[in-house]
């Protein structure tokens, strides 16, 4: 246990900043579960603004949220690949049922 005064508030002070640091980690993570488990940008947009957050209260240092931004961003660039394919697949096919009803006419 501290003696002096001073020790024993930043003790005070020491729990009281674990508790919310570990409340907002947890936060975090649920974000990016939440993410992993779809990526899309409103999601992305989530994230990115809890990791800023988090740089902001100095839980993570700045590369280490740059990496995990830009890890994150690639996530959402092959989701939206994805989704563009399927859809650029569907329209071909419209377009070669479209030429061939016209060619039998």
């Amino acid at each position: 246990m501290p003696i002096g005064r001073s020790s024993k508030k930043s003790l005070r002070k020491s729990i009281k900043n674990k508790k919310s640091n570990s409340s907002f980690k947890n936060k975090l993570k649920e974000v990016i579960k939440k993410f992993l488990s779809k990526p899309e940008k409103k999601g992305f947009g989530e994230v990115q603004a809890v990791l800023d957050k988090a740089e902001k209260k100095h839980l993570y240092q700045k590369n280490k949220v740059a990496r995990l931004k830009a890890r994150y961003a690639k996530k959402v660039g092959k989701a939206v690949e994805k989704v563009v394919i399927k859809k650029t697949v569907k329209k071909a096919k419209k377009k070669l049922i479209k030429k061939k009803a016209t060619k039998k006419m």
